[in-house]
């Protein structure tokens, strides 16, 4: 699926690096702790989070992780989206709870990563 699929079936807004969303991505995790989102071993997959700290983008750099998307109408602060923009991640928003937004995305055919 790519990125901008993702983006309009979550009416989400591009908060950086629109040049991204041609980006491919086969899998998504929605999770809130940064020490669950450290046990992925799954590059491309698109990281769901309410959390819009910097904890955030760094976990998702060590993982590799192109695509955040912060749900419940969570936006970090512009500090963090030039940190990400910096690191060469998209970041989306969007107004959906964290449930939602992943049953949406599942039911258009992305698949959950399997925790090993």
């Amino acid at each position: 699926m790519k990125l901008y699929e993702i983006r309009d079936l979550l009416k989400a807004d591009v908060l950086c690096n629109e040049e991204m969303l041609s980006m491919d991505t086969d899998s998504a995790f929605g999770c809130d702790l940064m020490s669950d989102v450290l046990a992925l071993s799954k590059k491309e997959t698109v990281l769901l989070t309410g959390l819009t700290n910097i904890q955030t983008i760094r976990t998702a750099e060590m993982l590799d992780i192109k695509c955040i998307i912060f749900v419940r109408n969570k936006r970090p602060d512009e500090t963090i989206v030039e940190f990400a923009k910096e690191n060469g991640m998209c970041l989306l928003a969007t107004k959906y709870t964290m449930f939602t937004s992943c049953g949406i995305l599942y039911s258009s055919g992305l698949k959950g990563v399997d925790m090993e």
